[in-house]
């Protein structure tokens, strides 16, 4: 039977009509079987929900849109507090900053932020949720001139595990502010986020397609590119995609292996075309670069956008070598038998390596350039061939991965110390043990308490 918090929020528990629906994750393999899962409306019904499961001797786990789930494990025993009910998002254009409630997505953000002339610093997909994100980091087309999301916000709010709702900011809970910026989700459920606004209305932004057959001149060629010295502005990444044979699926490209080189340049489109140069000569079957409303990028790359069952894994590259380029085109390349829909390598760099005084936990990314494996898993027997072709792209490419992993690619069981600095993950530890000794606050990638 359903129980009702402090407001129009609701818990639910195994057996009740929508329970399937309401555990599901946005990967379909992540089979979350949690003791309960509550549905707040408020920051006070998150609150209620913490004391509910300490009370009952429950842990607690936070979700929006259900990114990352695979991480997450086993939920017995385990409270999931479903925020997706919670999506008001509002904008501040004099301060230049949107307050996002937990379940907002970053469609949501960027809608708003739009009508006054500005734009945040959003997922590559607009159903990404915003605070989910941030916590992780936050990656964004404007992170090589901008950072990070998570060291673009000026305040939090956050239901910390003795169920009090606490403002993170500078000024005070300074520890906790600095911790989930970049940290995670392990010291509360956080229920709203200040972010920074950008005055972009604008920009040059686009795709290059091949087909795959020419990925063993494209893919040296990009990697050049990016060798070249880049303005902040002007960010790239390189995809291999194998289109599934699916009815949704364009019939144009169902089937088919294309390379697809992203752009996005916050700049002069002069300045990008000179820029791509080297790419248009290799003759491109399609160009669709060209300047575009900044709002629209969610939608630059046609991402699929419903719950797919699907296995994926990443590594942070501090270089690419001409060898790490065969390596790729050997495990994923034409001629392979990879089941693999995708295998991206994204340029970092620019503001994103910059650690900044006044940033947070993730101060910066310690890589050149992010790789992330991905494909469809829609039957046991899928999911373990997929699962071996995503580790036989990363094993390949680990002689060149970088001394930190980051959060928002890395699948299941990886070393929490692996994510930030030594000096980093044990600040974390000590402001876990202060605000959650009990360890009552679960996260994907979960950071211990500090022994006392």
């Amino acid at each position: 039977m359903s129980i009702t918090l402090t407001s129009a929020g609701t818990i639910l528990w195994p057996g009740d009509p929508g329970w399937d629906d309401a555990r599901q994750a946005w990967n379909l393999t992540a089979d979350q079987q949690p003791a309960a899962v509550a549905f707040p409306r408020s920051a006070a019904d998150v609150a209620a929900a913490v004391s509910f499961a300490r009370q009952r001797g429950l842990r607690v786990a936070a979700q929006g849109t259900g990114h990352n789930a695979e991480p997450l494990s086993s939920l017995t025993g385990t409270l999931l507090i479903e925020t997706s009910k919670m999506r008001q998002v509002t904008v501040d254009p004099a301060a230049m900053t949107a307050r996002a409630a937990a379940g907002a997505s970053w469609g949501d953000v960027t809608a708003a932020a739009a009508r006054h002339g500005l734009t945040g610093l959003a997922a590559s997909w607009p159903g990404v949720g915003a605070v989910g994100y941030t916590l992780g980091g936050g990656m964004s087309w404007f992170g090589r001139s901008h950072g990070l999301s998570a060291n673009n916000v000026s305040g939090v709010e956050v239901v910390t595990a003795d169920g009090e709702l606490r403002r993170a900011e500078l000024s005070s809970e300074s520890d906790l502010f600095w911790a989930v910026r970049g940290g995670g989700g392990s010291f509360g459920v956080v229920t709203a986020m200040e972010l920074w606004l950008f005055p972009v209305t604008e920009v040059y932004a686009g795709q290059l397609w091949w087909l795959m057959h020419s990925a063993p001149s494209v893919l040296p060629a990009w990697r050049e590119l990016t060798q070249t010295p880049l303005p902040d502005e002007f960010t790239t990444s390189l995809r291999l995609m194998r289109f599934p044979v699916l009815p949704n699926i364009p019939e144009a490209v169902r089937g088919r292996w294309f390379v697809i080189v992203d752009v996005v340049h916050n700049g002069p489109a002069p300045e990008a075309d000179q820029i791509l140069q080297p790419l248009r000569a290799l003759a491109p079957v399609r160009d669709t670069v060209c300047s575009r409303p900044a709002q629209t990028l969610g939608r630059l790359r046609e991402d699929y956008e419903r719950p797919v069952p699907r296995v994926a894994d990443g590594l942070m590259l501090a270089s690419l070598p001409p060898e790490a380029v065969d390596r790729i085109l050997l495990t994923a390349g034409p001629g392979t038998l990879s089941l693999l829909t995708a295998v991206e390598l994204r340029l970092a760099g620019g503001e994103l390596r910059r650690a900044r005084p006044g940033n947070g936990a993730l101060a910066a990314i310690d890589g050149q350039y992010l790789l992330s494996a991905a494909g469809r898993a829609a039957t046991p027997a899928a999911a373990m061939s997929t699962a071996w072709g995503v580790e036989a792209v990363i094993s390949a490419m680990r002689p060149w991965s970088a001394r930190q992993m980051y959060l928002n690619i890395a699948g299941p069981n990886r070393d929490p110390a692996s994510f930030w600095p030594a000096r980093a993950y044990g600040r974390l530890r000590r402001i876990k043990a202060a605000v959650d000794p009990d360890d009552l606050i679960r996260s994907n990638h979960p950071i211990p308490p500090a022994a006392t």
